[in-house]
């Protein structure tokens, strides 16, 4: 039987190491940069919830959904306040995302099974890379007449990030890549516009999707081929 939705229940207790460490190492950092000023509380809050919610996701837990809608409500407050409009409204398609993945990932896989890890078609990674490209110019132009900021770069990792989201609430290993890809672009981006400590989250965003890329890898070889009676 392959890693479930509920795996990290069952786990041994080495391995709520890291993400007590997680825990423990994000509470203190939010903390000193709303202490200090240079992060609003709520951006604060976003900063813990945020990178737990990957946890979640690298360690294939459904309580990742749950987090990440509260978390990508947060940030779309945000990333409003801060002109980073095509972000803010990334957050409105990945609430909706977040409610399919919950229910895909419980009840997505043969006879209503937990869903399994999969590959990406060659079909499919093309048509994405299609989307990419027309989102991303279709946003460079709107973005350009509501006055956002960074508009090539927002719009760019927008699309992005979208299609990540759309993959990995499938449960397509790929959709790791395009975290990674979008998480490059983020770091730098966020530090331009002074949000310092978002720019730090996508770091560990970046960091955690390496490590998902892995644990994702490593899932998609141990699961037994599917057959009609599989069951969870």
């Amino acid at each position: 039987m392959g890693p479930s939705a509920m795996t990290v229940v069952k786990a041994p207790l080495s391995q709520f190491t890291l993400p007590a460490a997680l825990v423990a190492a994000t509470t203190a950092i939010a903390y000193a940069a709303w202490s200090t000023g240079t992060a609003s509380a709520l951006e604060a809050g976003a900063f813990v919830t945020g990178a737990i919610c990957v946890w979640l996701v690298v360690r294939q837990s459904v309580w990742n959904f749950p987090l990440g809608l509260l978390n990508v409500a947060a940030y779309a407050w945000i990333f409003y306040e801060y002109r980073l409009y095509a972000d803010s409204g990334l957050q409105v398609v990945y609430f909706g995302l977040n409610l399919a993945g919950w229910y895909l990932w419980l009840f997505g896989g043969e006879n209503r099974t937990e869903l399994q890890v999969q590959r990406t078609s060659i079909r499919e990674l093309a048509l994405i890379a299609v989307f990419i490209a027309a989102a991303t110019a279709f946003l460079w132009w709107l973005l350009g007449k509501l006055g956002g900021a960074a508009k090539f770069w927002d719009a760019l990792t927008t699309s992005i990030s979208l299609s990540a989201q759309w993959l990995q609430s499938r449960k397509k290993l790929e959709c790791w890549h395009l975290w990674i890809l979008a998480d490059l672009i983020y770091v730098p981006l966020y530090i331009s516009r002074g949000l310092n400590l978002t720019a730090l989250l996508y770091a560990v965003f970046l960091a955690l999707a390496v490590m998902g890329l892995l644990a994702w890898q490593k899932s998609l070889t141990s699961w037994p081929a599917p057959t009609p009676s599989a069951s969870s």
